[in-house]
């Protein structure tokens, strides 16, 4: 099932512009986490992607 949701999602990314496909992508990554995006004038400027990583 993840294989074909991973197909699923690459089939759409490749329509996306660059900057939602990178986001996209942190999205896929992150487990535990925060995503900002920092948005000047309607359009986004940049994201930081801060990971939290469990232990036990």
């Amino acid at each position: 099932m993840a294989a074909s949701r991973e197909r699923a999602v690459s089939s759409t990314s490749r329509n996306l512009p660059e900057h939602l496909r990178l986001v996209q992508e942190a999205l896929e990554r992150l487990r535990f986490g925060v995503i900002q995006l920092t948005v000047h004038d309607g359009k986004l400027m940049q994201f930081d992607v801060t990971e939290r990583r469990r232990m036990g």
